[in-house]
């Protein structure tokens, strides 16, 4: 990092109050969303899996390694998920069609439920807590531009 750049980044002010709001929004949006998942009888990052399953219908499989993605997990834990799941009766695996190797999860009819009732309630939820979270949001975006340093018109 140059000098220059050291000064512009230490005379920025810092908006930590805005920050804090935005992590304790989001944070409480998920609090929210892990007991919800609780109540319906599945584990908070077993409610995300089935999520992502079903956002990937329709765009591409949902391979093990894509959800390992999605989830920002490792493979191992992606895989320990599935098999909990399948053993519920919520997804189901089977062989991808192009690559034999690899695994395709799908949810069963009562992921696909249990899914829903989750969904339902996510979107309600931000419905009431989503404005505060989207103008923080907004908030620490505009404050964040408002500060960043303009480049000359030399381009330096």
């Amino acid at each position: 990092m140059s000098a220059r750049s050291a000064r512009l980044q230490s005379s920025r002010r810092v908006d930590y109050e805005t920050l804090a709001d935005l992590r304790y929004h989001v944070r409480r949006f998920l609090r929210v969303r892990e007991e919800a998942a609780r109540v319906a009888g599945v584990e908070p990052q077993q409610y995300v899996l089935l999520l992502q399953v079903k956002g990937f219908e329709g765009r591409r499989p949902a391979t093990i390694g894509a959800l390992t993605e999605r989830l920002q997990i490792r493979h191992h834990a992606t895989v320990q998920l599935v098999d909990r799941l399948a053993q519920r009766g919520l997804v189901r695996r089977r062989r991808a069609e192009l690559d034999r190797r690899g695994v395709v999860v799908e949810l069963t009819a009562r992921g696909e439920a249990v899914l829903r009732k989750l969904a339902l309630n996510s979107l309600a939820e931000l419905r009431t807590g989503g404005p505060a979270l989207a103008a923080t949001l907004t908030r620490v975006i505009e404050l964040n531009g408002a500060r960043r340093p303009r480049a000359k018109k030399d381009g330096r």
